[in-house]
């Protein structure tokens, strides 16, 4: 069976050893040495100023939201995973959707100020499948009409954009640890702020709004990561290249096999050094994905209609027609891609694709 995604997993032993350190000192939780250690060097492997671990992906962007006091509407695309917008939602704000671009597959930047109001406070922007939005102009724009600007910035570990970590762009940027990613710790996450003024508003609200014992400097959450995840990245941390490399290999393969067909594929954005985090393909009608896919499982081969549906068109949301995206949504697909994928099964895989095509 080949799954859409196969977590990569260090030596069992290296992973113990490490473990075992919060094992001696029974310091499983509360910000223990591991969680910092891994703080520490991903900071450094990142070049970001802070970094804050957490317990999830979804949590950091729920705090950005919460400590930088939004209200009312936010901007944002209705092309993403659904904590985007279920996080708007929970905080008691109203996401109001702006269409993607058909390439890029990024919120259109050139469509915000149309959807700009006297209630809108911010804007929250996806890097698709670790494909950088336009920051420059976001932040144009943010300044103009004086909003504030958070990057789900799930799928970027490791993106740069012109020479610097995606992560640097915007007030608060957040990044999942999930286990189908390409670094991760189990479960986990992470956010990031350049200012060091909202980096302790985001660190005090992690850790239940303490700011020093028995004080508290705000209303908190408990996002906290733990000893055990932070073991994990910790073990994962050493075969980084080795993971990116793998991907990239899988990534040629299909670049090469498919581009003689009628498959469209993500458009890059200029100055980004891209993760190789997902292959998403788009095809040219649902009926031809629904078909490959079929295809695809009777081989025991899974993939993953990443992102469906349009998020504009969820129960809990008020529709605002986006046509870019609620056909994108329709047609995209994101192939098998991970580190052990071999060579022969990723032409396997195109051959079936061909063939359905």
């Amino acid at each position: 069976m080949i799954n859409v995604t196969k977590t990569f997993l260090p030596p069992q032993s290296e992973y113990e050893l490490i473990l075992k350190r919060a094992w001696n000192s029974c310091w499983l939780t509360n910000r223990g040495v591991l969680v910092q250690e891994l703080e520490s060097k991903l900071k450094d492997y990142l070049k970001v100023p802070n970094i804050i671990a957490t317990t999830n992906g979804t949590l950091p962007l729920q705090i950005a939201i919460k400590a930088l006091g939004l209200i009312g509407e936010i901007i944002t695309t209705p092309f993403s995973y659904v904590a985007t917008t279920s996080s708007i939602v929970w905080e008691g704000c109203t996401p109001v959707f702006v269409d993607i671009h058909s390439e890029y597959l990024t919120i259109d930047e050139t469509k915000i100020e149309a959807a700009i109001t006297s209630k809108t406070s911010a804007i929250l922007a996806t890097h698709v499948f670790g494909n950088p939005c336009a920051v420059d102009e976001i932040e144009k724009i943010a300044k103009k009409y004086n909003l504030k600007v958070i990057y789900d910035a799930a799928h970027c570990f490791g993106v740069t954009y012109k020479g610097k970590s995606i992560f640097n762009y915007g007030d608060v940027s957040t990044c999942s640890f999930h286990a189908t990613k390409l670094f991760h710790t189990g479960e986990g996450g992470c956010m990031i702020s350049n200012e060091d003024s909202l980096n302790e508003m985001l660190f005090d609200s992690h850790n239940f709004g303490h700011n020093g014992p028995g004080k508290f400097s705000r209303v908190g959450v408990n996002a906290k990561m733990s000893e055990l995840q932070a073991a994990m990245g910790l073990a994962v941390f050493p075969h980084l290249n080795y993971i990116l490399n793998e991907r990239k290999r899988v990534v040629n393969i299909y670049n090469e096999e498919l581009f003689s067909t009628s498959i469209k594929n993500l458009k890059i954005r200029e100055h980004t050094i891209w993760n190789y985090s997902y292959y998403p393909i788009i095809l040219d009608n649902e009926e031809t994905l629904l078909k490959l896919i079929s295809t695809l499982e009777r081989e025991n081969i899974f993939t993953r209609r990443y992102f469906f549906p349009s998020l504009n068109t969820i129960e809990y949301v008020n529709y605002q027609e986006m046509p870019i995206s609620e056909d994108i949504s329709k047609r995209v697909l994101c192939l098998p891609l991970f580190a052990e994928l071999l060579n022969e099964d990723v032409k396997r895989i195109v051959g079936i694709i061909k063939k359905v095509l």
